[in-house]
């Protein structure tokens, strides 16, 4: 539909009334819609790369005049047909597409511009052959993974990591645009405006195909996706998690983040945000603690269950624990435990015990409900001491029944809790010996360390002072839930496609120093320059690809530099950082992390020059990374074989003798890579391999996973 109308919009500078009139057929078609979620997929979205060398058979736009902004008459697409030098510039021939059809400002016919003057464009539909460039490390975590930042457009940077990280990683959070029709997001290159009718399927397009992505990524049997947005987008964001992965189990928590809140024009004033939680396989929560002191008793669990579905004839009906309970109502012990009855068995069909209380587990008005055992679970308890009964104070003296759940039996088998002594009824007096309780989030969060101006912009600034960030995440925040479940996970993965100012890494690193962790982060993150900086660059005749264009990138300006000074712990001016962390470890920021890190730069290769071994150097942060980025990394092969610490490289076939006891001397190595186009030498090199070491082979695996991946954004 959005196609239809960008058609439409060219169609009334010729014919007005056609338009129209189709225009009408449109929005009756459009007013068709199957309930659920819906949305237009829009044409797959494209990037433009300034400062990529262009190439003959390259799409690229023309730039706009230096000084001016983009318009609509730069959008359209050209072949690269030729290039030749002409004096001491390089002029290319160039073609329009097919796809401009209708186009006035495309035309029809090829023409000559200065090479300078174009800019090579990806769209998301054509396969992408990427390199990685190192733009510089910082090491002080000895022989720790390193984290790594990659500054790439998000879709691309994740076909990358689907090479090397596909179904690997644990947790990935992301805080994508929160699509406030301020400006704040751009597709297909362009800002995305409150009153673009097509902003929100503009959003779930974009959303969508890099979600389909992350869902290859994460580990299907144990990992979580954390998600967080405002409420522009939040019913939508539900529907699009739930359509895309509908084996995962999802909750939301609504989080206070600015506790002023952001007034708004005869609006509510805002001061909270949502987070969406999707957690896969075995994948378990993590309870938050709270110190307590010594010596406070345990509480106990009500037998009887409560929730609308553990009616006794409920959806899900389980007729094993539905039974009496018979008190004595004299001692106030229970004398005996029946047995469960079938659903259809009315309970008033169960004789009484004399001298007893029979008990159900009934509702005050009466609804059949469950207990919370089966008899069978219930008379073991009662044997341990584990079950009570307490007399109500009411004029009814009604009995109620509690006891202690299976945590807590294994707390007391652990020691963490202890029995100090029993009751008269013989049930168990329990105490706590660590004073800590410990008890699940709840879905409102409202906790001081949440604020996102006091440990978002703020912190930032202390970290890299006088350099601003809109909207940074409150540290502490990020750092909780990501405790949630890889706080017991000491060697996680944890990927942030939508990385901005760094948060997510830094989070990590401050959970690594809490408990000697070697959790590793993978952020990404563009070099977009924000609108207002924008428009003053454009002024100085400034243009993406200059370099005093590009040192005002995100990702140059703010990401970087944030995470190189977090871990040394001095600012980009090299003067120690102000200020404490707080909350869980608390240190000084000065202090820094034993943490390392590297930080790249996404490129666009040949697909021939990488299958023909002859763009390694750009090839080879791709290997290390899939083999855990750890340790030696092989960038050459001048041998034509190389073994490092985590993997190894086998390029010349006749070196196979000597690489396979190399291999076998290294126990550490994971991965061999094996450069060869034959199966048959692929299998039998394979075969020989020490156990545990998985083969790859070069370069078909890294060619066919892009060719494949391109395939997917054409939804």
């Amino acid at each position: 539909m959005a196609r239809i109308h960008e058609l439409l919009g060219q169609l009334r500078a010729s014919n007005p009334s056609l338009a129209a009139e189709i225009e009408r057929e449109v929005d009756v078609l459009s007013g068709r819609r199957a309930f659920g979620l819906n949305f237009e997929r829009h044409t797959p979205e494209a990037v433009e790369l300034p400062g990529r060398k262009v190439r003959v058979g390259d799409k690229v736009r023309v730039q706009p005049p230096r000084g001016e902004l983009s318009r609509a008459a730069h959008r359209a697409l050209y072949r690269v047909v030729s290039i030749e030098r002409r004096g001491g510039s390089r002029e290319a021939m160039i073609a329009p597409i097919s796809e401009n059809s209708g186009d006035p400002e495309a035309g029809d016919t090829s023409r000559s511009t200065d090479v300078d003057d174009l800019v090579v464009v990806a769209e998301f539909r054509d396969p992408i052959y990427p390199g990685l460039v190192s733009t510089g490390k910082v090491e002080r975590g000895g022989d720790k993974p390193f984290h790594t930042v990659i500054n790439a457009e998000n879709f691309h940077a994740l076909q990358t990591l689907l090479f090397t990280h596909r179904g690997k990683v644990d947790a990935i959070y992301i805080d994508p645009p929160y699509n406030t029709g301020a400006r704040d997001w751009k597709y297909n290159n362009d800002y995305v405006e409150g009153d673009d009718l097509y902003r929100h399927s503009k959003w779930l397009a974009f959303m969508e195909r890099r979600l389909l992505m992350a869902k290859e990524l994460l580990n299907p049997d144990n990992s979580v996706l954390i998600v967080t947005i405002d409420e522009k987008e939040y019913l939508r964001l539900g529907l699009l998690l739930e359509q895309t992965f509908p084996e995962g189990k999802m909750q939301m928590v609504s989080s206070l983040i600015n506790p002023t809140g952001a007034i708004r024009t005869n609006e509510f004033t805002r001061t909270n945000e949502f987070i969406y939680f999707v957690s896969f396989g075995a994948a378990e929560l993590a309870a938050d603690t709270t110190d307590i002191g010594e010596g406070e008793e345990v509480r106990w669990n009500q037998l009887r269950r409560f929730e609308l579905s553990s009616a006794r004839r409920g959806p899900q009906p389980r007729p094993d624990q539905f039974y009496p309970i018979y008190v004595d109502v004299q001692t106030g012990r229970i004398a005996e435990i029946g047995d469960s009855i079938p659903v259809h068995v009315e309970r008033d069909s169960v004789p009484d015990r004399p001298g007893c209380v029979t008990l159900w587990p009934l509702k005050p008005d009466g609804t059949e409900m469950i207990w919370g055992l089966t008899p069978t679970s219930l008379r073991l308890r009662l044997a341990q001491g584990f079950v009570r009964v307490t007399r109500g104070k009411g004029a009814d003296d009604q009995f109620s029944v509690s006891y202690l759940t299976s945590g807590k039996v294994g707390s007391v088998a652990d020691g963490s809790i202890r029995i100090v002594g029993r009751r008269p009824d013989g049930s168990a007096i329990v105490e706590r010996v660590d004073g800590v309780k410990k008890v699940m989030p709840t879905t409102q969060w409202v906790r001081e360390s949440h604020s996102a101006q006091a440990y978002g912009t703020k912190l930032l600034s202390q970290v890299i002072p006088n350099r601003r960030f809109p909207f940074p995440k409150s540290l502490y925040a990020v750092e909780d839930v990501l405790r949630y479940f890889v706080g017991s996970r000491p060697s996680a993965t944890v990927v942030d496609f939508f990385s901005g100012s760094g948060t997510t890494a830094h989070a990590v690193m401050r959970l690594n120093k809490q408990d000697g962790g070697r959790r590793r982060s993978i952020s990404v993150t563009n070099n977009e320059v924000s609108a207002d900086e924008q428009a003053k660059l454009r002024k100085q005749n400034l243009r993406p690809g200059d370099p005093d264009w590009e040192q005002w990138g995100i990702c140059d300006y703010i990401t970087k530099p944030r995470i190189r000074a977090a871990i040394t712990g001095q600012t980009p001016d090299g003067k120690p950082i102000k200020g404490d962390y707080k909350f869980t470890d608390v240190f000084p920021m000065a202090d820094g992390f034993d943490e390392n890190v590297e930080f790249f730069t996404l490129t666009y290769e040949a697909p021939m020059r990488v299958q023909s071994n002859r763009e390694f150097a750009r090839i080879a942060p791709f290997l290390w990374l899939r083999a855990g980025s750890q340790g030696r990394r092989i960038e050459s092969l001048e041998t034509g074989w190389d073994v490092a610490d985590a993997y190894g490289v086998l390029a010349d076939l006749d070196q196979t003798d000597a690489f396979l006891t190399a291999l076998a001397n290294t126990p550490s190595v994971a991965i061999a890579y094996i450069v060869t186009d034959e199966d048959r030498l692929f299998e039998a090199i394979s075969r020989e391999l020490p156990s545990g070491v998985e083969p790859v082979r070069l370069y078909q695996s890294y060619l066919s996973n892009f060719e494949i991946d391109a395939m997917r954004s054409v939804r």
